[in-house]
């Protein structure tokens, strides 16, 4: 038990260091994964001393934190703004990934001497798009829905094939037959598609069908769903991955009830996945061992940002006819994060010859260029006439539950013969800051103002605070005794 508590204690603290680094990565526009790893680092072998070097668990652990992680970019993201963007976004998954890969892999063999198989999986390991990263990024700026949207989609789907292509070529020997390529990932691809729209729609179905017994077992019931999509996709070797984005879209965009409390539910575990994941993968390398990739890293790194990334979207998107500006944006805003470091263990634990430098040079491209890219995209956006210098961001509608505000809403109704008849809302003089928010009169309501005058039968919303709720209706009990004047006579609502 002494142990247990020893561990809650680290993974409490842990928690919440990493909760305090997303305000401060807000600030600044970083990915927030990036601090994130930084607190791994600080509690690793380096520095308080934690050592954590079993690639195959952080390839478990990772599987699953990244399963969690698309089923809440499906659940969040809106049909309307990805409908219309599919086969763009389509195109930067599957072509865009393929270009990415090869200008990528040739640039690793030729400029820091990799040899081709961890050249190849270099490139692929990279190629992809980090859907924690550019939601969390993204969702912040003020830029064009279009855009964003693109950019989400693309995330969404191209974990798929990079995935297939890191297992490929994780092979040993690397054999590559490109007809059994192509249709291996066809079938992943479209079978994983098909299951987690089945599942989605299943779900849905037997949702609104069901009346469960508490709201907060509709999140819970929708992510279940999505991590069935993940599974049974998995286990007929399709892609779970893209089974587990599509099952929380469909799900999320299906009318279900509770949409508000689904919102926010995936999201915190969205955070929760995300924030364990990047200590883990900061916890499994060392520092002072990645010093020697630190060059090499910055060399891949800007052939991948100058040189892959740009061609993969003109290569891509070159029948979309997208404007020059939102192609230099895109190319720009494809962030990595924490997919590439995950997808780097698979070749470790698969035991190919330089997969150790792999991992190595990963770690470094992705922390540097998170810190390149992700600061300055609000400035690049408005260099590239996107949005305007003082554009507002898209407002976001939450429900505030009451007892965050330390607030309480009280109902009064004013009966027959009572002396609140007449009087003005001025004249009531609530303590502050109780106030009417609504006044229900026969079929209509208003929202009232100080002159407004009450009347019988009116039902009255007041919002109050748990301080002032006692003296709020101690007011509202003397006027409705005897008027306005309650006080001159005496009467201060005692209770009967």
């Amino acid at each position: 038990m002494q142990q247990l508590y020893v561990a809650l204690l680290a993974g409490g603290l842990v928690l919440l260091a990493s909760i305090v680094a997303t305000r401060a990565a807000s600030r600044v526009g970083l990915p927030a994964l990036l601090l994130f790893l930084v607190v791994g680092l600080a509690i690793g072998e380096d520095g308080l001393g934690l050592r954590f070097d079993d690639a195959q668990l952080a390839q478990n652990l990772g599987t699953a934190a990244l399963a969690v992680i698309l089923v809440e970019g499906g659940l969040t993201t809106r049909w309307a703004d990805v409908r219309a963007l599919l086969a763009p976004s389509g195109m930067l998954a599957t072509v865009g990934v393929g270009v990415s890969v090869a200008v990528t892999a040739t640039g690793a063999h030729l400029l820091i001497g990799l040899d081709w198989q961890p050249a190849l999986l270099l490139g692929a390991i990279v190629s992809s798009t980090d859907a924690a990263a550019v939601f969390s990024v993204l969702r912040t700026l003020p830029v064009p829905r279009r855009v964003a949207g693109l950019l989400e989609a693309e995330s969404g789907f191209n974990d798929a094939p990079t995935v297939i292509l890191v297992l490929l070529f994780s092979s040993i020997p690397l054999s590559i037959e490109p007809v059994g390529v192509a249709a291996n990932l066809l079938y992943q691809l479209v079978v994983g598609a098909v299951v987690g729209f089945a599942v989605g729609k299943l779900g849905a179905w037997g949702l609104r069908r069901i009346e469960l017994p508490a709201s907060g077992l509709y999140p819970l019931a929708m992510f279940g769903l999505g991590v069935v999509a993940f599974a049974a996709s998995g286990a007929i070797a399709a892609s779970g991955f893209l089974a587990a984005y599509v099952a929380g879209l469909v799900l999320a965009n299906s009318g279900l009830p509770h949409r508000a409390s689904l919102r926010s539910f995936a999201e915190g575990l969205g955070w929760l996945a995300q924030i364990g994941l990047f200590v883990l993968l900061g916890l499994l390398v060392t520092p002072h061992e990645l010093l020697p990739e630190l060059l090499p890293s910055l060399v891949v790194g800007l052939v991948l940002l100058l040189v892959a990334r740009p061609l993969s979207v003109a290569v891509s998107l070159v029948l979309f006819k997208l404007p020059w500006r939102e192609q230099v944006f895109v190319s720009w805003a494809g962030l990595r994060g924490a997919v590439p470091i995950v997808l780097a263990t698979f070749p470790v634990v698969a035991g190919v010859p330089g997969s150790s430098r792999v991992l190595g040079l990963v770690f470094v491209l992705v922390a540097v260029f998170t810190l390149v890219q992700g600061p300055g995209l609000l400035r690049l956006a408005r260099l590239l006439g996107l949005i305007r210098a003082d554009a507002a961001q898209e407002i976001q509608v939450e429900v505030a539950p009451l007892d965050v505000l330390d607030a309480e809403l009280l109902t009064v109704s004013i009966p027959p013969g009572s002396q609140l008849h007449y009087v003005t809302v001025l004249e009531l003089r609530l303590p502050e800051p109780s106030v009417i928010t609504l006044v229900i009169r026969g079929e209509t309501s208003f929202v009232p103002s100080p002159e407004t005058r009450l009347s019988t039968g009116d039902e009255l919303l007041i919002m109050t605070t748990a301080a002032v709720r006692t003296a709020t209706e101690r007011r509202l009990r003397a006027v409705g005794r005897r008027g306005r004047l309650a006080h001159w006579f005496g009467e201060y609502g005692d209770p009967d």
